[in-house]
């Protein structure tokens, strides 16, 4: 089962290793479409979509208890990271890296997805609110950040780069920050589409979010003839916002400084509708997803966070940033009856 967009997706029919065929995407169907951050992309067409709001959930919500979340990064080694990335800019090889660290928290028992979303969805509304229930797995999103939108011939991408408490002022190094990575998009998506049709139709707007708010740009394009969804993803994928620039030796950096995989943590999640040629694609941040159980041990519940880091970033201000970031859906995630 899958619930994006307001459509609600039933009866799967077929499941497509998209790494491998990502071409699979323009031969028809509706797609639930699934990328890790290190680029496993998996389709799963359903012979039933419909608009439809969130399904009821069958049970309530167990959440783990706050005191058992674990980092993959404490504050002391995310610092010293911020440190690295700092002398990495400083001697020329990057510009920005997207720093992350994953939580994780054993479930209490059995876990609905559907109730996890739906709380979610009462108490931290987003734009790109997702569900896949894959069985011995599942995602559930409440991204704010658009990955890519296509409608016919157009494609867009919205980044975010900025990250503050409601009311309060962007830092400095935000803007620019955030203009860096617009023009990352703007490259990527320059690669796919027509000469001269690459826009940046909104820059450095200010969005407010639940308990945050975010500086966001959008980069639309019209797709050059004969581009399918094999050549748009290898130009775009990972998003630009959430590796750095430029994007290559970022990702170099990431793989170095961060001791875990991200999974589907900054990876992507939505819909390809084929025979439409509609999609919605989130990037995979506020974002809760499990793991198969290849034990009899606890299940756990994971939870990625992360900031920016350029040569101006403080790196106390960049580890708050992160905890900005978890703290409210963290504390959703961990309710339960009595709690």
């Amino acid at each position: 089962m899958a619930h994006v967009d307001g459509l609600l997706a039933t009866d799967l029919v077929e499941v497509a290793d998209l790494t491998n065929d990502q071409g699979a995407l323009d031969r028809g169907g509706w797609w639930a479409v699934l990328a890790t951050f290190e680029g496993a992309m998996t389709g799963y067409r359903f012979a039933s979509v419909r608009p439809a709001e969130m399904p009821e959930s069958t049970a309530s919500w167990h959440g783990p208890d706050p005191s058992c979340w674990r980092s993959s990064l404490d504050e002391s080694a995310y610092i010293q990271g911020v440190h690295r990335i700092r002398r990495y800019i400083e001697a020329g090889d990057v510009y920005q890296v997207n720093l992350c660290r994953v939580l994780s928290a054993p479930l209490r028992g059995p876990a609905d997805p559907v109730a996890l979303a739906r709380l979610l969805s009462a108490g931290n509304p987003a734009p790109y609110q997702g569900v896949l229930d894959l069985g011995d797995r599942w995602v559930v999103t409440a991204s704010p950040e658009l990955f890519l939108a296509r409608d016919g011939d157009i494609i867009a991408s919205s980044p975010i780069k900025g990250t503050t408490e409601p009311g309060k002022p962007f830092a400095d190094k935000d803007f620019p920050e955030n203009i860096m990575i617009t023009d990352l998009v703007r490259n990527d998506l320059g690669r796919v589409g027509r000469p001269g049709s690459v826009t940046v139709t909104a820059l450095l707007e200010r969005e407010e979010h639940p308990g945050l708010a975010h500086l966001v740009s959008t980069v639309s394009a019209r797709l050059a003839d004969g581009v399918g969804w094999a050549a748009i993803l290898a130009a775009t994928f990972p998003p630009g916002s959430v590796t750095g620039a430029p994007k290559i030796r970022a990702q170099q950096v990431i793989s170095e400084l961060e001791p875990v995989p991200r999974g589907p943590y900054c990876g992507a999640i939505g819909f390809v509708d084929a025979d439409a040629r509609r999609a919605r694609l989130a990037v995979g941040i506020r974002t809760f997803y499990t793991e198969p159980r290849t034990t009899v041990s606890e299940q756990l519940l994971y939870f990625g966070t992360g900031a920016g880091i350029t040569y101006s970033s403080d790196p106390d201000a960049e580890w708050a940033e992160t905890e900005l970031k978890a703290a409210r859906l963290i504390a959703l995630a961990s309710a339960g009856p009595g709690r």
